[in-house]
């Protein structure tokens, strides 16, 4: 597969990257935003993918800066690299503040952790060129200290874990009943809850959202589809509301 544009108005580009994992690793999905030659990189990927990632994403930039890190939580399939691409940049990376002191285990190196930054619970605002990535948070779905990114420019919900999709072979959702077989199972074992989901749901309703696109799986495009998975979310029973078929004798 090759990169997958997602949206250019010829300032504002916004692109999915080629699908580098392979192996036992789980599948993750790289995007990248460029905007008045700046760039931002969200959730790059552990060590396995790190050179092939930094290559696709430094073609994608040419003359553009890569001046943003994005990691939506703490697992490695997300943070794993990020020591060599603080290293290799002049970025800043932003993850939040719980996990500053987890992800320096991976490695992060004295020279460059002035440059892992912590977002606040509420959310931040992160400038790139002429616009203003929102980050939005999305605590339980499933880190504790998790957020999403929402880019009002081209109406794109970044959404981490949220919608992932584990076993299929297709890059955007065109049936959703078909398509459930493959978030279900994800979803009602690694959320933590109803209750969650239902804030999740209450908060992205107040976005104009046209694509959603998880960290792994298929892209969500156009309102109606949107809107489906949001409600989907919204009356899921998952994580807690099953704990009693989880908890038993070994």
């Amino acid at each position: 597969m090759s990169h997958i544009v997602l949206f250019d108005d010829g300032n504002h580009k916004n692109v999915l990257l080629e699908d580098f994992s392979g192996g036992l690793a789980v599948q993750a999905n790289q995007h990248v935003i460029i905007d008045s030659g700046n760039g931002m990189i969200l959730d790059p990927g552990g060590h396995k993918i790190y050179s092939k990632v930094l290559a696709a994403t430094t073609g994608l930039l040419g003359k553009a800066k890569l001046t943003t890190i994005f990691l939506s939580h703490q697992d490695p399939d997300i943070v794993a690299a990020v020591n060599g691409w603080l290293m290799t940049t002049d970025a800043t990376a932003h993850v939040s503040k719980l996990w500053i002191r987890f992800v320096a285990h991976f490695g992060l190196d004295r020279l460059v952790e002035s440059r892992l930054l912590g977002i606040p619970d509420s959310g931040t605002k992160l400038p790139l060129g002429a616009s203003e990535m929102r980050v939005i948070p999305a605590h339980f779905l499933h880190s504790p200290g998790n957020f999403q990114v929402y880019d009002p420019v081209s109406k794109i919900l970044y959404s981490g874990d949220l919608g992932a999709s584990v076993g299929q072979d297709y890059r955007e959702v065109t049936d959703f009943d078909a398509h459930e077989q493959y978030i279900a199972g994800f979803h009602r074992r690694y959320m933590s809850g109803n209750r969650a989901m239902r804030a999740w749901a209450k908060i992205v309703r107040g976005l104009d959202i046209e694509l959603i696109a998880p960290q792994h799986g298929a892209l969500f495009r156009g309102k109606p589809m949107v809107e489906r998975f949001i409600s989907w979310c919204e009356n899921l029973e998952c994580g807690v509301d099953l704990v009693d078929e989880l908890y038993a004798q070994p």
